[in-house]
């Protein structure tokens, strides 16, 4: 097939699908279409493949881009309303390796207010609803490109995790994320970015149906920091030392773990014993019970140099006037403000955590002492089974009656974990189940290698509307 129509396949299908799952919300068609042409144009005047593979490893790919990240041309608001024209003048450094790769960029996506919520919903696009069931959520804040995967409106995209927002968004759509060990990927280039303490948690990386295109994906997106992987090394699985933990030892803030994630869990832990001849060790890691309290406090601390963590209100009012969560609060609830609930209540809890410097101090100690008792756990080869969410994706409005929900994914941000989010089929209601793969750090070829085997295993991605 020619490249034109591969993108004209991929334009026809979001125009199909998009009216039901509002994921693009602003596409580039005519330009996509352009770049097409000319990629027809140099495959007809014959390089020779092996010079465009190595050139140009995504030639012709169509893509997305989650909304936060610059695209030239396109919208850069993060869903909020005092951003509404702000148009990106430059493109942000994964995008522009993408690019430079070959990749034609279709549109950009739907997210959450400023990035900090799992659903992903704003005053600017409406809301994102998920592939599988239209009332439920495609989860945040890379749920527009959750959404625009599942659907097959893209191949691959682009998206970044400070909490979970690569890995919840993959789960709730039953696609493939990968959150990079930190610091290997670039995060310039998107709105908000990460200041102060924060740059160690904030990752971007790769979101795609089908596993086999992490790895690629991966390398383009690093760039020259891919030399810190180990990507050339080969992972007999065999030799990996497999680790499972049900869940997080039972949080006064977090939901119970569906029994059907439970069920898809054990399917794994019993393929590989069977069919690998591996021993899978259950651990129990009593400070995974304090996930979400370590993640805030660590969020809320100071880097090195003393430097205060941003404030959300601030980013909020985005150099504008300042924002009152409790003024927006009483103006929500009349229909008048311009933000969405839980960015007001982000803001109001982020005073509460400033009450308490002391609790916090404890807090942070406790995630520096479990970061390095998962490294001592995981060494050089050990990878863990762990559940991506407590929940399968939920019903539009319900993550505000759980709000620290996401505390299965946050806490490997501020540990600086590489983890591989990979689907597992779908539940009795036809929704996707999936589980986190957990190595230490800077050893993401043993999650990506781990994530590869279970598609095989257990059928990867699902066509939406198929059963």
């Amino acid at each position: 097939v020619t490249c034109i129509e591969v993108v004209e396949a991929y334009v026809e299908r979001i125009k199909e699908v998009n009216p039901l799952i509002n994921a693009v919300v602003k596409d580039r068609f005519e330009e996509a279409l352009q770049e097409a042409r000319q990629v027809d144009k140099l495959l007809s005047e014959g390089p020779g493949d092996d010079y465009l593979e190595e050139k140009f490893p995504f030639l012709g790919v169509p893509i997305t881009v989650k909304e936060a990240f610059s695209l030239h041309g396109m919208p850069n608001t993060s869903g909020l309303v005092n951003r509404r024209n702000v148009i990106a003048t430059s493109d942000a450094t994964v995008v522009s390796r993408l690019k430079q790769a070959g990749a034609i960029p279709l549109g950009v996506t739907n997210c959450s207010e400023l990035c900090m919520w799992y659903e992903s919903s704003n005053r600017v696009y409406g809301r994102t609803n998920n592939p599988y069931d239209l009332q439920r959520i495609v989860g945040g804040s890379s749920g527009g490109e959750g959404g625009v995967l599942a659907a097959a409106c893209s191949v691959i995209g682009v998206g970044s995790d400070i909490g979970g927002s690569i890995r919840m968004p993959a789960f709730f759509n039953g696609v493939f994320g990968h959150k990079p060990t930190t610091g290997v990927v670039p995060n310039d280039g998107q709105f908000p970015n990460a200041r102060g303490v924060r740059t160690s948690f904030l990752c971007t990386g790769p979101m795609c149906r089908y596993a086999e295109d992490l790895e690629p994906m991966l390398r383009v997106m690093a760039g020259p920091g891919v030399n810190k992987l180990k990507l050339n090394e080969k992972v007999l699985l065999e030799k990996i030392k497999f680790h499972c933990m049900d869940h997080d030892g039972g949080s006064i803030f977090v939901s119970p773990v569906d029994k059907e994630i439970l069920q898809a869990q054990k399917k794994v832990v019993e393929h590989l014993e069977g069919e690998l001849g591996v021993q899978v060790q259950h651990v129990t890691i009593h400070k995974m019970k304090y996930s979400f309290q370590i993640w805030s406090a660590m969020m809320s601390s100071k880097d090195s140099d003393g430097q205060e963590a941003q404030l959300f209100t601030d980013l909020l009012g985005d150099h504008g006037k300042p924002v009152w969560p409790l003024w927006e609060l009483m103006k929500w609830l009349v229909g008048m403000s311009s933000h969405t609930l839980p960015a007001i209540a982000l803001g109001l809890t982020e005073k509460l955590m400033k009450l308490n410097p002391g609790g916090n101090a404890k807090l942070v100690s406790m995630g520096k002492s479990l970061q390095e008792e998962m490294e001592a756990l995981l060494g050089p080869d050990g990878v863990l089974l762990y559940p991506s969410h407590p929940t399968i994706a939920p019903r539009h409005h319900s993550p505000i009656c759980m709000p620290f929900n996401f505390a299965y994914t946050a806490i490997f941000n501020v540990l600086g974990l590489p983890v591989t989010q990979c689907p597992l089929g779908l539940s009795s209601e036809g929704l996707p189940l999936g589980i986190q793969l957990v190595a230490a750090s800077y050893n993401d070829h043993l999650t990506l290698a781990v994530a590869r085997y279970l598609e095989k295993a257990f059928g990867g991605w699902v066509l939406p509307g198929k059963v």
